[in-house]
């Protein structure tokens, strides 16, 4: 079984420097891959000069992280792709339960490992933490973390479970499944690309498993701060893209819904002094609309829709309920 690890890289020079080391170092049964978005910052030369053994992909634009990849992994030949963020620090041994979880359930397409964070490493990180699911109305939530509140790691995650998305932080896919499914959608540029794909992959009946045997360190908006506007507009608008092609039932009622709470989200923005984030998520309904022809002509594409939710209102337990840590809900 070949596996590869590919690390998707847009003038992140800096964070090669700091997390490809520990890749080479306890990744001996992969071979490693940097995809390159066209940085202007140095890092292929770089590459080249203190990594020569790694074997570069030059993407000839910055495509985001969907068209990044999308573009780069038709230039690499395996049976596993690891898609892995320039910001992620793994663990000895880390590649082991992962490489035996595929060869034992052929079943499963893709697999996500324990996310900690870099800098508080008892502590799940927020892009993925321990597997993540979603909502009636398409917000995400994740074992370990739901919306800002994160736990820390006291073991009772170390399990091997099936989860509806795994994070992009650190995604592995098998090959065949990726090509199959149509890759990433490219329109999303960044951000929520891989809960599209891993609903689409529930959609056709493949497995999305969480591998608590195996742990990674994830430094997180190493490219885009979660203080960035442009981070809200990406979240807000392909969170309504992702809903849009894949939700079953009645999708006027689930939008509107869903619409009446990014309202109420721009109104606690106002109440935090965040206003550019309140014309971000105005940006993303606006763009939303532009695009919803096109949305859905995916939808109708699809052959089947199954329930993919375990609770309605993820907004409603958080904020109303108080309930704050995933084993509450």
């Amino acid at each position: 079984m070949k596996i590869a690890v590919v690390i998707l890289n847009w003038n992140g020079k800096a964070l090669l420097e700091q997390f490809l080391p520990s890749v080479l170092a306890h990744s001996q049964e992969a071979q490693i891959f940097v995809a390159d978005n066209a940085s202007t910052d140095g890092s292929i030369a770089y590459l080249k000069q203190t990594f020569p053994n790694i074997s570069i992909v030059q993407n000839d634009d910055n495509y985001g992280f969907a068209g990044g990849y999308n573009h780069a992994l038709k230039k690499i030949d395996a049976d596993i792709f690891c898609l892995l963020n320039n910001d992620v620090e793994v663990t000895s041994g880390w590649l082991s339960p992962i490489i035996k979880h595929f060869k034992d359930h052929p079943e499963t397409a893709i697999i996500q490992p324990k996310i900690l964070d870099f800098k508080q490493k008892d502590t799940f990180e927020y892009a993925g933490a321990a597997g993540g699911f979603i909502d009636k109305y398409g917000y995400p939530y994740c074992r370990g973390r739901i919306f800002d509140t994160i736990e820390s790691d006291q073991g009772q995650y170390d399990d091997t479970v099936d989860i509806f998305w795994a994070s992009g932080a650190c995604f592995f896919i098998r090959a065949k499944d990726f090509k199959n499914l149509g890759g990433f959608d490219d329109h999303f540029f960044a951000h929520m690309e891989e809960i599209d794909l891993c609903w689409r992959a529930f959609n056709s009946n493949l497995k999305v498993q969480y591998i608590g045997a195996s742990t990674v360190y994830h430094l997180g908006g190493g490219t885009l701060s979660n203080l960035n506007p442009k981070k809200t507009y990406l979240n807000f608008r392909n969170s309504l893209f992702t809903l849009t092609k894949n939700a079953p039932g009645n999708l006027l009622f689930i939008i509107f819904i869903r619409l009446t709470y990014d309202g109420l989200a721009a109104i606690r923005f106002l109440f935090l002094m965040r206003p550019n984030h309140v014309l971000a998520i105005l940006k993303a309904h606006l763009n939303f609309y532009s695009k919803l022809p096109k949305l859905l002509n995916d939808r109708r594409q699809l052959n089947q829709r199954k329930n993919y939710y375990k609770i309605n209102s993820i907004v409603w337990r958080y904020f109303a309920l108080k309930r704050q840590s995933y084993n509450s809900l």
